[in-house]
C-alpha cells in the first residue's frame, strides 16, 4: 500500500513540484494550497506524513503544525518543515524547540526531498 503524504504549501508551482517529486517514488500525494483547510484535510486524509510550508498567509505553518500536534483527533504523524528559512537558527528551533521530524530548505534538489522524505519513515518505526 501507498504512503499517503500531504504537502501544505500556498503556492501552486511548489506544491505540483512536490507531488510530481514525490509520486515518482509511488508515494500518493495530495496538495492542500489554502491553510485554513489544512487541519480539516488532515482529519480526512489521514496522512502518513506531512510536508509543511512555515510562509502562508492567514494561518502560517507554526501555527498549522500545533493544531495538528495537539489535536486528538488527528494520529501523530511525521511533519517536515518544507521552508525558505534557511539559517541554522531558523532549523534550530525547528527541529529541536518545535519538535519538526524534517526541515527541508527552499530551493530544494530533487533528491534532497526524497531523501527527507524517505527518512520521514525510517523514524517512524
Amino acid at each position: 500500500m501507498k504512503k499517503k503524504i500531504l504537502v501544505i504549501e500556498d503556492e501552486e508551482d511548489i506544491a505540483n513540484l512536490v507531488k510530481l517529486v514525490l509520486e515518482t517514488e509511488d508515494f500518493e500525494v495530495q496538495t492542500v494550497l489554502d491553510p485554513l483547510s489544512a487541519v480539516e484535510t488532515v482529519k480526512r486524509y489521514q496522512p502518513d506524513a506531512i510536508l509543511l510550508d512555515l510562509a502562508m498567509p492567514r494561518l502560517n505553518g507554526w501555527e498549522i503544525f500545533k493544531l495538528v500536534r495537539n489535536d486528538p483527533d488527528i494520529p501523530q504523524v511525521p511533519i517536515a518543515i518544507l521552508t525558505a528559512k534557511a539559517q541554522a537558527l531558523d532549523e534550530m528551533v525547528g527541529l529541536h524547540v518545535m519538535k519538526a521530524d524534517a526541515y527541508i530548505t527552499k530551493p530544494f534538489g530533487k533528491q534532497e526531498l526524497i531523501d527527507k522524505t524517505h527518512e520521514l519513515f525510517r523514524k517512524k518505526t
